[in-house]
């Protein structure tokens, strides 16, 4: 995964609304990041599996920024 799309998916998680992360469980956070990071930018099949691996293993930090905002 490159540099690019790993800043611009903390850029989305610091963007987005705090209740909006934590109201969703975890495969619809990991679906709804991917969703929103593949309509800014054309990701090949490859990516968006590496994309939501590297999501899932992030969730919970995810969560705790969400929750300390």
């Amino acid at each position: 995964m490159n540099p690019h799309l790993l800043r611009h998916l903390w850029a989305l998680v610091e963007a987005s609304q705090s209740q909006a992360l934590l109201s969703y469980d975890d495969s619809s956070l990991v679906g709804w990041l991917t969703d929103q990071l593949s309509d800014d930018q054309s990701l090949d099949p490859a990516e968006v599996d590496c994309l939501s691996q590297y999501i899932y293993a992030r969730v919970p930090l995810i969560r705790d920024l969400a929750t300390h905002r």
